[in-house]
């Protein structure tokens, strides 16, 4: 996958996870792509990363 390709998948993702995505990104973006599977991925792993990013900082403001 292209640099460029990657930064405007993640930005779709982000965006989606914040609710703040256009309907025109969001159309865009399944138009362009075949197979949502590399969205499906990312999210998951944005997903993860913030969960694994909470847990840490809950720890170290607790201890």
């Amino acid at each position: 996958m292209k640099r460029k390709q990657a930064l405007s998948l993640l930005q779709s993702v982000l965006a989606a996870f914040f609710g703040v995505q256009s309907s025109s990104k969001h159309k865009k973006d399944f138009t362009e792509n075949d197979s949502p599977t590399p969205f499906i991925i990312t999210a998951i792993l944005v997903f993860v990363l913030f969960l694994v990013s909470v847990f840490a900082f809950v720890k170290l403001v607790l201890v």
